[in-house]
């Protein structure tokens, strides 16, 4: 480590050397990450957008960020007329640079903060471990961004702090200072700052930043494992990684002169469960490996955390057992919620009920004790699952009615995880489609269809029989999913009609297949965008601003009422619908429209949505008391938000065909 080189990549211009440190811009990284974790192409106009600058400094940093790659095992290539693709031609090469920029955040961590993202992050940081109060021209100067930038920043900031009850007090000529609760204030370190984005390969081997470095991490993850293996104490590893973050948080904070005063909570009561006394045991050797004193409090809040995430092994047929009659009843409570809205048809889930029961047993001891909980998979649940993750906000919103307890965002993604497995289970438990075959040539063609079915289709198509026209109002259609017939049906019975030839011909076959995969929904769903609502290249500058005018829009063709935008706010307010690449999906809290559908709207520029930059928003609205089957939409949309390439062609058209297009991709 002495003897290497710091090379600074812009100024970077002979190949470098064993033993050299790469000093990159955090632009370039962020570039190198997005190239690195991209399956297709990435445009320049895309990574100038995510960075705010022009194409041509992108192009400049991708020359840059080239050459220094040569030199170490992979290339950037310019794809016509589709971006950037990263090349990698030595692994062990490539892998050993990769390396070398994590030996550089470590050996120089006061890099200069880029992206409105990284500034904001920086800034929380600097208030929470600050005893001082800060001006802004001293944080303008540090992070080299102008007053009217620094002071945007300070506004989502103070977003930010707001989720945790910290407020940002001004005091003139003095600057800046946090003011809040200190378990508030270590929550937000804890959720915020020190695992924001952290990635890692294992729950329990979350690498700490520099202001928390702490060589007896490992030291205090084994008096951990040691008392909870001892006490038979059966914890996540995210939730031990928690408990650890937050022991090594508090030893920081005391030796600082900061104390935790115990909030909604008896100390008397918590001193008679079984956790305070492990946690006790714990406390005793992290202050021998310390020699620092944790006061009762401290010891209390380690006994919340042991309460708030011990896992209940049970066997599910012993759920009477383990379940109090109130959680069942909550959760009984919560899925009628979701029915009533979503109409998943998971209510009667077995599974389901019995996971939600066991999440939240100890979540109610969590809220009761004011803990926040960290969710490692929140950003993917809520990509991947949309519809899930909108049950979880259901779900959500009904415990909050019947308990008046808060859950807040990560309470909402694990019990999304939960509705998304019932929803695959569902899937997987329909079994293959039951058909009816209608044939008027007689038995021998009707036999001819029905062996035809059964070897092309196999397992994925009951045929269940074969009948006459003139029979058919006297069949039961209850258990059918659809009817071939060889000959036109018009009479409504309720069930899907395919019509066929007598011969079937390969097309008769593909029309079955496209039923039986569900393929006809993806016809649909673009019916779902009304072209009286599609709206491209507006010039808006606020979130605010975006959801007036669609609002106005909806007003003006009677679609909507005069609740509707405080619905949206309402939905806002417990989630955030800005769900990262550009792109956010408002919609109201609760169904408010005659129709589902969905208004498009594109912007010249990226926008702050709730600390996210958007220029695709999709404002959704589905119908009241819908029984439509809307998995295909929310799977639609989910692909869309994953897909970056496809969202920078969207925000460039300009008008509705060519943006349909896209969709049907």
């Amino acid at each position: 480590m002495n003897a290497a080189t710091l090379v600074w990549a812009k100024t970077l211009r002979t190949p470098l050397r064993k033993g050299d440190f790469v000093l990159l811009s955090s632009r370039m990284k962020e570039i190198l990450r997005e190239l690195m974790t991209a399956d297709t192409p990435i445009t320049g106009s895309y990574l100038a957008t995510e960075n705010e600058v022009t194409s041509r400094t992108i192009r400049e940093d991708i020359k840059n960020l080239d050459y220094i790659l040569n030199s170490n095992g992979a290339r950037i290539i310019a794809v016509i007329s589709k971006g950037y693709k990263l090349e990698i031609r030595d692994k062990q090469l490539f892998q050993a640079f990769l390396q070398s920029i994590s030996v550089e955040n470590s050996f120089y961590n006061k890099a200069i903060p880029k992206t409105p993202e990284d500034r904001v992050t920086y800034l929380i940081t600097r208030f929470l471990l600050s005893d001082h109060y800060i001006k802004l021209d001293d944080l303008a100067e540090e992070l080299y961004i102008s007053k009217s930038t620094i002071q945007l920043d300070i506004k989502s900031v103070k977003e930010i702090l707001q989720k945790y009850d910290i407020t940002l007090e001004a005091k003139p000529n003095y600057g800046l200072k946090v003011l809040g609760e200190e378990i508030k204030v270590r929550f937000c370190l804890s959720e915020y700052v020190l695992n924001r984005n952290q990635q890692t390969s294992s729950a329990l081997d979350v690498p700490l930043p520099s202001f928390f470095s702490d060589t007896n991490k490992e030291k205090i993850q084994t008096i951990i494992l040691r008392q909870i293996e001892k006490h038979d104490i059966t914890l996540s590893d995210i939730a031990i990684n928690n408990l650890l973050i937050h022991i090594i948080i508090a030893h920081k904070r005391i030796v600082s002169g900061h104390y935790a005063a115990l909030i909604h909570a008896d100390l008397d009561e918590m001193q008679q469960q079984k956790e305070y006394h492990v946690a006790s045991q714990m406390v005793k050797e992290v202050e021998a490996l310390y020699e620092v004193t944790f006061p009762q409090e401290e010891i209390a809040y380690i006994a919340m955390h042991l309460l708030g995430t011990k896992m209940v092994s049970q066997k599910r047929g012993e759920i009477d057992h383990v379940i109090e009659k109130d959680i069942f009843e909550l959760v009984t409570f919560t899925l009628s919620k979701i029915e009533e809205q979503l109409d998943l048809g998971i209510e009667k889930d077995e599974e389901l009920i019995f996971g939600m029961s066991l999440h939240l047993k100890p979540a109610v001891n969590r809220i009761k004790y004011g803990m926040n909980i960290r969710n490692p998979m929140l950003r993917e649940i809520k990509n991947n699952y949309p519809l899930a993750y909108e049950a979880g906000i259901i779900a959500g919103l009904a415990i909050t009615e019947y308990t008046g307890i808060e859950m807040d965002e990560n309470e909402v993604g694990y019990l999304a995880l939960h509705i998304g497995a019932a929803m695959e289970r569902k899937k997987l438990n329909s079994g293959s489609k039951r058909c009816l075959v209608v044939c008027a040539s007689g038995l021998g063609t009707a036999q001819l269809i029905y062996y035809r079915l059964k070897s092309y289709f196999g397992s994925n198509l009951e045929v269940v029989e074969t009948t006459e026209y003139y029979k058919l109002e006297q069949y039961n259609l209850n258990d059918i999913d659809l009817i071939v017939s060889s000959i036109p049906i018009s009479e409504n019975f309720n069930v899907p009609v395919i019509q066929v030839n007598a011969i079937l011909k390969e097309s008769d076959l593909k029309a079955i297949e496209k039923f039986i995969m569900h393929q006809s929904n993806n016809q649909t769903t673009p019916s779902f965008f009304l072209e009286e609502l599609a709206f491209f290249r507006k010039k808006f500058d606020s979130q605010e601003q975006v959801l007036q005018f669609l609002y106005e829009q909806l007003i003006e063709k009677e679609l909507v009422d005069q609740t509707f935008l405080e619905a949206v706010y309402a939905r806002e307010k417990v989630a955030s619908t800005s769900y990262g690449n550009l792109v956010a999906i408002p919609h109201p809290i609760t169904p408010q429209t005659e129709k589902t559908f969905l208004s498009i709207c594109t912007l010249e520029k990226p926008i702050s949505w709730n600390n996210n930059s958007v220029q695709l928003i999709l404002l959704l609205c589905v119908k009241k008391n819908s029984q439509e089957d809307l998995q295909e939409m929310y799977e639609m949309l989910g692909q869309i938000i994953e897909d970056k390439a496809r969202v920078q062609k969207m925000v460039r058209v300009s008008d509705y065909e060519e943006f349909m297009e896209l969709m049907k991709e």
